[in-house]
């Protein structure tokens, strides 16, 4: 395969905060303003909504894979749903597909920390208008704005038990990806090393001990997502009581 689709990564390079980069943080922050704007109006829409979200997400990684196979690049030891946003790209499609508040539980709290520090700063090596490009940065704002539309659109809300179940979701996950890596000489969910790109793991010590770094990392991360809705819940609280 040629241009786009081409394996030339010295043809398209990717620069963390280059302009390609900011245009997606711009059009991340542009669509999750109007998720809350039109959220009472796209309910009307559920089922296509939900539908198309699924589909772009299928379909795009399904192409991803495709892209590596054809390059002769497809390989076990990085390309099984094993990575902190792989897993939740296969939770957000069954949430879209079900509508279960237990998925939403986990997807929430390792969707939004894992994807939005996906974007913020990518482990990605094929810049605009390389496919993986646009594969990368659409898949991973889907995950979120999945999850923003579930809070926003069918008011799900996050719980402190769903906090403490994602984490020990999320520790059984990098067991399994321990176990893995061990296997395939894979470095899934960077618990080999940390990621060739910078990213914020740099700031979370040498290896291995940003690993314990990482898990308190993601404990204060996922306390974060959840006080906005306990601050909430206390205004609502208080003004219910009586004068």
């Amino acid at each position: 395969m040629s241009g786009v689709f081409s394996h030339d990564y010295k043809a398209f390079p990717f620069m963390v905060l280059s302009a390609p980069h900011i245009s997606m943080l711009v059009l991340f922050t542009a669509l999750s303003a109007l998720l809350f704007i039109f959220r009472k109006e796209l309910f009307w829409l559920d089922k296509l909504i939900r539908l198309s979200m699924f589909l772009m997400l299928f379909t795009l990684e399904l192409l991803y894979h495709a892209w590596l196979y054809h390059g002769g690049e497809w390989d076990i030891s990085f390309t099984l749903p094993l990575q902190l946003c792989s897993i939740s790209l296969v939770l957000s499609l069954l949430l879209l597909a079900s509508k279960s508040k237990a998925i939403f539980q986990i997807v929430y709290y390792l969707g939004v920390t894992g994807a939005f520090m996906a974007i913020l700063t990518p482990e990605l090596f094929l810049g605009f208008p390389h496919f993986r490009y646009f594969q990368f940065f659409i898949t991973h704002n889907l995950i979120i704005w999945t999850c923003l539309y579930f809070v926003l659109v069918h008011q799900f809300k996050p719980t402190g038990i769903g906090l403490f179940q994602s984490f020990v979701f999320l520790n059984i996950c990098a067991s399994a990806a321990f176990f893995a890596n061990k296997l395939t000489g894979g470095n899934y969910m960077f618990l080999s090393q940390k990621p060739e790109n910078n990213t914020l793991l740099d700031y979370l010590g040498p290896y291995p001990y940003y690993i314990i770094t990482l898990e308190i990392t993601a404990l204060f991360l996922f306390s974060l997502l959840l006080l906005p809705f306990k601050m909430i819940g206390k205004n609502k609280a208080g003004k219910a009581e009586p004068v």
